[in-house]
């Protein structure tokens, strides 16, 4: 069965995603893709749209340190 594709021509801004992954991770996403019968552009799109964040606009998931944006060292007081 050939993936459900978005129709031709209905994005607004496309671009190409470059990214260097793990060749396992990249086989997971697509085999997880393959079996909803999604292409891999459509289900990246899916897991984005849904992504629960949190107050800081992280995923609640994320358990590694997020860097502050407002040019401060994340140093705790004491």
């Amino acid at each position: 069965m050939a993936p459900h594709r978005r129709p031709r021509g209905t994005l607004v801004d496309p671009v190409l995603l470059g990214w260097s992954v793990e060749r396992a991770s990249k086989a997971r996403f697509e085999a997880i893709a393959d079996r909803l019968g999604v292409s891999s552009a459509v289900f990246f799109e899916r897991v984005e749209a849904h992504l629960e964040l949190d107050a800081r606009g992280v995923p609640v998931w994320w358990d590694y340190p997020v860097p502050s944006n407002d040019g401060e060292l994340p140093i705790d007081e004491a």
